[in-house]
């Protein structure tokens, strides 16, 4: 992956995990920022870490467990 990507988050799923998604591709299942932070890391992205993922621009997660306002995604805690 090269450019800006849109990171998505999922609500937690009945295993607990979130599914994070990029460019169309499910990257994996997180359970905690760390391991969305790792997830887009593996994809190609640079500058998100464990302590700025639920900021980072690029990257927005469903709140649980009603999933994503209306007009989209927000951004809430992932751990």
């Amino acid at each position: 992956m090269s450019g800006l990507v849109q990171v998505v988050v999922y609500p937690p799923s009945p295993s607990g995990g979130r599914r994070v998604r990029a460019d169309g591709e499910i990257l994996g299942l997180a359970r905690s920022a760390r391991d969305v932070a790792e997830l887009v890391r593996r994809a190609g992205m640079t500058g998100v870490t464990e302590a700025n993922v639920g900021e980072a621009g690029a990257v927005e997660a469903w709140p649980a467990p009603e999933g994503p306002p209306e007009g989209g995604a927000a951004h809430s805690p992932l751990s």
